[in-house]
């Protein structure tokens, strides 16, 4: 009996990510949604620019490149163009939440039946720690030595929050993968999201608050603490949409 194995939906290529960093957390649970679902042969992913901009070396999927930011622009013409096909973006909060936020806004805003895994680790990792639009009140980063000051650089963006004030969107939920528990939940809602679009119920977000050992300046199990500790408490985890599970309970 097979008790543990690698998803079929990932490449055999090594990840080039930072030790105790949980970006390859996130891709196994994609990677396995795709398994289960049983749509691989059919799946398009879109690779943001960031840390993941290598993500198309790891899915075992069609993959296309966006410019920084555009990936649910692309995403957009992707599912129009090849309705049958199932579409998502892999995409961090520099990415998805700064440079993207008007993509991000308006594929919500129009319902569009694509699946976005957003990765909230509140740095930009890539380009060297620097502060993101998900850094938190008083977070230092290489641009914020001193923390981030609300006064001048204004408050984080809580992208769940700010998304289920729209129409649009069929599902949004905030995840965490800081603990054992909190990686089977997120499994539960990646796969969720997925399965959304095969029924055709429309947009579909899910954010994983992840870590960043590296730039937040710690060990992989620090890392995995402050996150507990710092993040939930500001990025409440939960679920912030479900249009379809809601019309079900009006009922």
């Amino acid at each position: 009996m097979v008790v543990f194995e690698k998803p079929h939906g990932l490449t055999d290529v090594p990840l080039h990510y930072c030790p105790g960093c949980t970006h390859g957390i996130i891709h196994r649970l994609v990677a396995e949604a795709m398994d289960e679902l049983g749509i691989e042969g059919r799946t398009v992913g879109v690779a943001s620019v960031g840390c993941s901009v290598m993500s198309y070396d790891y899915f075992n999927c069609d993959m296309v490149q966006a410019a920084h930011g555009r990936a649910p622009a692309v995403a957009t013409g992707l599912k129009r163009a090849l309705p049958d096909n199932i579409v998502f973006t892999y995409q961090g909060d520099g990415d998805l939440a700064a440079i993207g936020t008007a993509e991000t806004v308006h594929s919500a805003a129009r319902g569009e039946n694509i699946t976005i895994i957003f990765v909230n680790n509140a740095i930009y990792g890539m380009t060297g720690g620097q502060m993101a639009p998900t850094s938190l009140p008083g977070q230092v980063t290489q641009t914020s030595p001193y923390g981030r000051d609300v006064k001048t650089a204004g408050y984080p963006v809580r992208v769940c929050e700010l998304l289920s004030s729209l129409d649009g969107p069929a599902y949004l939920e905030r995840v965490s993968v800081d603990s054992p528990k909190a990686v089977k939940n997120a499994k539960r809602a990646i796969l969720k999201a997925f399965r959304n679009q095969v029924e055709g119920k429309g947009f579909s977000l899910v954010e994983v608050l992840s870590t960043c050992p590296t730039n937040w300046g710690m060990t992989p199990v620090e890392a995995l603490e402050w996150c507990r500790e710092n993040m939930v408490p500001y990025y409440p985890l939960g679920v912030y949409k479900d249009k379809y599970a809601d019309e079900e309970a009006a009922k």
